[in-house]
């Protein structure tokens, strides 16, 4: 869910639809809805829960179990195998090695494209499988003959998701959402005088960093809570929740309670019945 922060107590320009973005229709906007993303600002607020390094090629000779790597190579066979389940194996090299990648949820289409001969550049967690080293379900691109793809400047985020919502089409709709920002940033609602002694970036920054971190920055910079733009919005986000609270308690203040008149009647009757 988008956090709370200055913008959201704010008066702002109306909020810009999703379908205002490529590729959005009723249906991914369905799905958006479901995360309670109902904005193109609601994207810039919805945080990724970590990072990938997808900035770095790796040999497949140089994998280890556990390892989670990006690694390219020539598809030199692709079958279907069966078993308790039946799997898509699909096996790519590269001057260091060979690597397995098996699908148990595949179709007739992908079979066909994983065509021997064709270039794969993928990116998966190495584990223990039949064949030996194994890519369950990896990631992957097909790349065209020639074709040299650059890797990634940035960390890539993964983000919350819902159910039939992939992270490269959340990505992708977040990454036109920020292209937005860089056109049309959001208005700084927080001082200079404030954010200096605490040396927190200005939000378009923050929400820069958040999403794209630099290349070198370290996988556990969320985690630690070391990113700067992920201070700069818990700073807002803790500023708004202590404001919110201070607009209840003076708007309590300034109500008056009913004021009762008094009726004795009963009282009255009451004593009157009374012995002594």
């Amino acid at each position: 869910m988008p956090e709370q922060n200055l913008h959201n107590m704010s008066a702002e320009r109306p909020a810009q639809s999703l379908q205002s973005l490529k590729g959005v229709g009723p249906a991914l906007q369905k799905k958006l809805n479901q995360l309670g993303l109902y904005s193109v600002k609601d994207l810039l607020f919805h945080l990724p829960l970590r990072y990938e390094d997808r900035t770095r090629l790796q040999s497949i000779g140089s994998a280890r179990l556990g390892d989670t790597i990006q690694i390219e190579g020539e598809i030199v066979g692709t079958s279907i195998q069966f078993g308790k389940r039946r799997s898509l194996l699909c096996m790519i090299q590269d001057r260091s090695g060979v690597m397995s990648l098996r699908f148990f949820h595949f179709s007739a289409a992908q079979k066909n494209a994983l065509e021997t001969g064709k270039r794969l550049r993928c990116f998966g967690e190495v584990r223990r499988g039949r064949s030996g080293f194994e890519l369950y379900h990896p990631e992957y691109q097909l790349l065209e003959i020639g074709e040299e793809l650059p890797v990634a400047e940035a960390l890539t985020p993964v983000y919350p998701t819902t159910e039939g919502l992939q992270q490269g089409r959340i990505r992708s709709v977040v990454g036109q959402a920020l292209r937005q920002l860089e056109r049309q940033p959001p208005r700084e609602l927080l001082p200079a005088e404030l954010l200096a002694p605490f040396q927190l970036p200005s939000l378009s920054e923050a929400i820069q960093l958040v999403h794209t971190p630099p290349g070198d920055a370290p996988l556990n910079w969320l985690s630690d809570g070391a990113n700067p733009g992920q201070k700069r919005l818990a700073f807002e986000e803790l500023l708004a929740h202590r404001l919110c609270m201070r607009r209840y308690r003076n708007n309590s203040d300034q109500l008056i309670a009913p004021r009762f008149a008094a009726n004795t009647n009963l009282q009255n009757q009451f004593l009157e019945q009374l012995g002594f």
